[in-house]
């Protein structure tokens, strides 16, 4: 396992703090109007979701385009107990609220097992159109139930999670970053790595494939379905159009634009991608275009940057003479 030194935990226990400060200053000095100060819980939920996604299509190597499947679960599960126990007055405010992010990120995580044992067995192409099916499975049921209102969707859910409780999607989003760090830094992370690189070298020296990737995507689960709780009840109106394959889509593109196995590149192309459409928003019609165009420089950019790193590794292993 690798060891972190002091000085690392410092640095990203001093970033958290730099990061949650500088959000507090600017939300309580006014400085963020409206239309931003709205954006600060989907940014966090965003990051959320592409970290999430992250441990199976980045460093598990597996492309998975049911993300949104798990965060609509998530979703209908919290929004459910908060409409039933906590709105009610059964439960306090808090203590359901609590309730609802446990409970939709652990039936979020059971459907990913269940969903992870038979859909894992296949590879690239298959896995993709697999898991988008199970997605737009779950928006269909989801949309036949009347416990979810069918088509109509859950309305007046109560704002658990808007920006004026900034500070409990904050650490929500810090426990998810840390958690999927810590894992790809112990042993599990390098198995998983290892069955990304290698899956039959990685199972000729014991690794079990089966149980690590329904281990991974359970966990990616997890936070998905956590995330789509602090969304419904940041919006408080859910829709099961709402979490389509479209948004399965747009989870992706953050992986990608962030880089593959890159959690703070996810985390940063996440902050992009949230702000990007609102500063294009006074563009009109060449809003798209430019957003399209902002998208494409970044792939330029970070396959670049990608290519850079290859060729100094090289040279590195060459002048060492490890390359020979």
């Amino acid at each position: 396992m690798k060891k972190i030194s002091n000085k690392q935990v410092w640095k990203n226990i001093g970033i958290i703090l730099i990061s949650y400060i500088a959000v507090t200053l600017l939300l309580n000095s006014g400085l963020l109007n409206r239309q931003y100060t709205s954006l600060l819980v989907p940014i966090a939920i965003n990051v959320m979701l592409a970290v999430s996604l992250n441990l199976v299509t980045g460093f598990l190597g597996e492309l998975s385009l049911g993300h949104a499947g798990f965060m609509s679960i998530g979703a209908y599960t919290g929004a459910l107990i908060s409409l039933n126990l906590g709105k009610t007055g059964i439960l306090p405010e808090p203590v359901a609220f609590a309730a609802a992010v446990l409970c939709g990120g652990i039936v979020a995580a059971v459907f990913g097992f269940l969903i992870g044992v038979p859909v894992l067995r296949l590879r690239g192409d298959y896995l993709a159109i697999t898991t988008l099916a199970f997605g737009e499975i779950i928006k269909s049921v989801i949309n036949s139930m009347k416990i979810t209102n069918g088509a109509k969707g859950l309305n007046k859910i109560p704002l658990y999670s808007n920006y004026k409780n900034y500070t409990v999607v904050f650490i929500l989003m810090v426990i998810t970053v840390l958690a999927i760090s810590n894992l790809m830094r112990s042993r599990d992370g390098r198995a998983i790595t290892a069955i990304r690189d290698n899956d039959i070298a990685a199972e000729s020296i014991g690794i079990k494939i089966s149980h690590y990737k329904v281990k991974a995507f359970a966990i990616s689960a997890f936070f998905a379905g956590v995330a789509g709780v602090l969304y419904a009840h940041n919006v408080g109106i859910l829709k099961p159009g709402t979490f389509d394959y479209n948004k399965s889509i747009e989870i992706l593109v953050i992986v990608v634009l962030g880089g593959m196995g890159s959690i703070p590149g996810s985390v940063i192309a996440a902050v992009i991608l949230t702000i990007l459409p609102e500063l294009l928003r006074g563009a009109d019609n060449m809003r798209m275009l430019l957003y399209a165009i902002v998208l494409i420089a970044m792939m330029i950019f970070n396959n670049s940057r990608i290519k850079e790193g290859l060729m100094m590794n090289r040279t590195v292993k060459k002048l060492t003479g490890k390359g020979e």
